[in-house]
């Protein structure tokens, strides 16, 4: 019953960012940002959109991920209250707009950096939803870069297809974390197969992460930080769902039926025209066939 309590909280916390998504406009106030400290000079910026890491070095501030363009003034002010250095680097762990979506604002003032798909996939506006003026990064990777910022390292890792196609994951190795993006968002995944998101592969991503990064310490995309029980949990249960839908095609159940099902039994897919029923339940389908 914990459990299910505890699914249904993550998923309201997941599902009110990407209603954020669907729906913001920029008339609307955005929610009030907050900050938290992780570990020694790390925090995490929390509210509209995902959460926001902030790591203050003697030379500036190296940000993962800015939320919305509207969310611009908060970030910078809640960076603010904990440092007078300026912002230098943000990596974004991918390119949906509410962890993108404040790059324009930024690049004037700070480098930008992105997997090169995230950044192909912001040209090629994959994300119908995604508000106008979104900007990709400047600079991208292939599968691994690194930041040295005041005698600190940040280091960005592309480990394979997951909730898109261009999923960093965002390393600081002197403090034993990472921020994953949405690579772990919520009780359920989220998987964007237009942009590139795979169920199977998700779970070998996740699992080179584990293996090649030493960390104790998780920043998720939306969601409190965690550790790694809890990615360890997320990661099983992402594989009883993967296991519940092939079971449901293999029994030649359409894509009604399947949906009906998830409905019933994930709170994420409670809503019928979610993003999960939206982007997630078709691709299932022909993934899974």
């Amino acid at each position: 019953m914990r459990w299910k309590i505890l699914c249904i909280g993550l998923a309201a916390i997941l599902g009110a960012g990407l209603a954020t998504v669907q729906g913001l406009t920029q008339q609307q106030p955005p929610p009030q940002l907050t900050i938290e400290k992780v570990k020694d000079d790390l925090y995490n910026i929390v509210g509209d959109g995902g959460n926001v890491a902030v790591l203050v070095t003697n030379e500036g501030v190296i940000l993962v991920d800015d939320k919305f363009d509207q969310d611009h003034d908060a970030i910078v002010g809640q960076v603010k209250s904990v440092t007078n250095q300026p912002v230098k680097y943000v990596f974004n762990t991918h390119y949906h707009a509410d962890h993108s979506g404040g790059n324009a604002k930024f690049l004037p003032i700070a480098e930008v950096i992105s997997t090169k798909n995230a950044r192909t996939n912001i040209l090629e506006k994959k994300q119908s939803n995604a508000p106008p003026g979104v900007m990709p990064a400047r600079v991208v990777f292939t599968d691994e870069t690194s930041v040295f910022l005041g005698g600190k390292e940040v280091r960005a890792r592309y480990f394979g297809r997951g909730h898109t196609n261009g999923d960093a994951v965002i390393y600081f190795p002197a403090q034993r974390t990472i921020h994953t993006g949405d690579l772990m968002a919520g009780a359920t995944p989220l998987i964007d197969y237009t942009g590139g998101g795979s169920i199977v592969e998700w779970s070998k991503t996740v699992e080179a992460a584990v293996g090649q990064l030493d960390f104790d310490t998780i920043i998720p995309g939306h969601g409190a930080v965690t550790n790694k029980a809890g990615l360890q949990t997320y990661r099983d249960n992402v594989v009883k769902l993967r296991t519940r839908v092939s079971g449901l095609v293999r029994e030649r159940k359409t894509q009604d039926e399947v949906g009906k099902v998830l409905m019933a039994e994930y709170p994420a897919y409670a809503t019928p025209n979610s993003l999960y029923m939206q982007w997630s339940l078709p691709g299932f389908m022909a993934e899974l066939r």
